[in-house]
């Protein structure tokens, strides 16, 4: 039987300060990135084509 999952812990003070900044200021990624992300998407997109995460 599986265990619960635990409620995730609200962020208070600095840590939510530093978490909102985060979230508004990412940090930038290389052309090289994206296109490894966009080659295993488009590899993952054909061995499963009847996915419903694709449409």
């Amino acid at each position: 039987m599986a265990k619960p999952i635990k409620d995730t812990p609200i962020l208070r003070g600095k840590d939510a300060e530093r978490f909102r900044w985060h979230l508004e200021h990412p940090s930038p990624v290389s052309e090289e990135r994206k296109e490894k992300a966009r080659m295993m998407w488009n590899i993952a997109k054909t061995n499963n084509p009847n996915c419903n995460f694709f449409k």
